[in-house]
């Protein structure tokens, strides 16, 4: 793989920034993503063949809106703005931005109405190409030196070029599966504008993943904590393939886990791969400090504190450890911080986002930092861990404690352990759960009355969650049909003792998170 080939997005706080990477990535070209703020340190760290500016929230007619330096200009690549990025692009080359009459949120069609390198392969005879839009303002004049390629009904610059300066500029997502070819153009712009061959591959991630590990960790020692999930593992795996005995794995049940969950992943790592393991059995540590705890933050606070500590004691009883092996993806990141550096709102805390406390003394190792799920799973089968394992649906580092509302308790979490073992046991009897993303099981703090036997029960609430996504950041219900939740909720009510009722959860994220807490 020619290491040189990357595309550098530059953030300026769209929703959709990550499925630019993504949509780069899937034509074989690496990327990625820096805060606007930091173009600088982006082009110095890459050295890309190309430049994409994101959309984003803002209005340039604002005077406090965030401005894209023009001194990337001054680094000879192609350019691409899209939404915002074209219409700073435009704003600060001498164009002009207006409020449109007429917004435009949702589907749109656009005409193609000049050759280009962008829409190359398709129809230019104004035929409507389907694009998806959402945009307040529209660029109302262009700067000189560009013409239009494309238009709409209401973006009458709905694409434009800069031929001379290579700069490139569209009002539509390309980026969203709304936009049907828009990957066909992300594509003519890597590999036809910017040159890109588009060998990248997870096997070339991979390569280049071991060669950073060994180059960071030199001849430290690595403790890597296991959860459980598929991006630990996957890690573990990575950083034992690249750095061989200098790593330790670290597995602590901490009495949350799914069931039989322990058993499996002590015996993958032991019998299959044959990874120095320490396995500790803490449960009685977690739920004595949850014990009385309602509050989500703080369940995810004191479980993510009492895995330091005992990851702590644990890297001190084998002489100390240089680093600390996470498995923090790219969806964790942006949930927890803000891309474009200025104020923003944390949706929840990740346990395994944010540094480590300072009375540790490891720095931090994160080799899957920069990917997604489906690019955690690719690399996962590329290490030869077992299909069945990778293609286990994502479960959160707290582990039950934040699919129980509430207190928690041991009652609570047997529970819940049986009736999520039934639901995901009938997913799979379906033949649904490769096409789910993520599925589980919440036991409500509510009790509710009902008949058994002529008898009366006052019983919990099961809440079962299904969802479709391709990367966690955005996620739809997963429709089932109600024969199958029938099925499911006889079983629950039929089989596990202290579960009256069942409810399906139909929120889609936004509004709600995939998680109940």
């Amino acid at each position: 793989m020619n290491k040189s080939e990357k595309i550098l997005i530059l953030d300026f706080g769209s929703q959709v920034t990550q499925l630019i990477a993504r949509r780069v990535r899937e034509n074989g070209v690496y990327s990625e993503i820096f805060p606007y703020t930091k173009w600088k340190e982006g082009l110095e760290k890459i050295r890309p063949k190309g430049i994409i500016l994101s959309g984003g929230p803002a209005s340039t007619i604002d005077g406090l809106s965030p401005q894209v330096s023009l001194n990337i200009l001054d680094f000879g690549v192609p350019i691409l703005g899209i939404c915002y990025g074209q219409q700073t692009l435009c704003s600060q080359l001498g164009g002009k931005v207006e409020h449109s009459t007429k917004r435009e949120f949702g589907r749109a069609n656009i005409k193609i109405i000049g050759k280009s390198k962008f829409f190359f392969g398709f129809v230019d005879d104004k035929a409507d190409e389907p694009v998806w839009m959402s945009h307040g303002d529209k660029v109302t004049e262009i700067p000189e030196g560009f013409s239009v390629i494309a238009e709409s009904e209401n973006a009458p610059f709905a694409a434009i070029v800069n031929e001379e300066k290579n700069i490139y500029g569209v009002q539509f997502h390309p980026e969203v599966i709304h936009t049907p070819n828009g990957s066909k153009m992300l594509e003519n712009f890597t590999h036809l504008i910017c040159g890109c061959s588009g060998d990248w591959t997870i096997e070339s991630f991979k390569e280049i993943a071991i060669d950073r590990i060994q180059k960071q960790v030199g001849d430290g020692t690595v403790v890597c904590g296991l959860s459980g999930g598929v991006d630990s593992s996957v890690a573990a795996v990575l950083l034992h393939e690249a750095i061989g005995k200098q790593l330790t794995c670290i597995y602590v049940d901490t009495g949350l886990m799914r069931k039989n969950e322990t058993e499996e992943v002590v015996g993958m790592f032991k019998d299959h791969f044959n990874i120095p393991l320490i396995h500790v059995d803490a449960e009685k540590d977690f739920l004595d400090d949850l014990n009385g705890v309602s509050d989500p933050e703080e369940k995810r606070k004191i479980i993510g504190s009492k895995f330091i500590d005992i990851f702590d004691q644990e890297a001190n009883k084998i002489g100390g450890a240089d680093f600390l092996a996470q498995g923090t993806l790219y969806p964790d990141v942006i949930e927890s911080i803000s891309f474009i550096g200025g104020p923003s709102v944390t949706i929840k805390s990740h346990h395994n986002v944010g540094g480590l406390p300072e009375k540790m003394k490891m720095d931090l190792v994160e080799p899957l930092r920069e990917l997604f799920k489906d690019e955690v799973r690719d690399l996962g089968r590329e290490l030869g861990i077992p299909d069945h394992f990778i293609e286990r649906h994502p479960f959160p580092g707290p582990g039950l404690a934040i699919r129980i509302p509430g207190e928690i308790t041991n009652e609570k979490i047997e529970i819940l352990r049986e009736a999520d073992t039934i639901y995901i046991d009938e997913i799979k009897k379906a033949g649904l759960y490769k096409e789910i993303w993520q599925a589980f099981a919440v036991i409500l703090p509510v009790r509710t009355v009902g008949v058994m036997g002529d008898e009366r029960t006052y019983e919990y609430v099961c809440a079962l969650r299904a969802v479709t996504s391709q990367d966690g950041m955005t996620a739809d219900y997963y429709p089932f049909d109600q024969s199958f939740l029938a099925i499911v909720s006889t079983r629950i009510i039929n089989e596990v003792r202290g579960i009256n009722r069942v409810v399906y959860d139909i929120t889609s994220k936004p509004p709600g998170t995939i998680e109940w807490e």
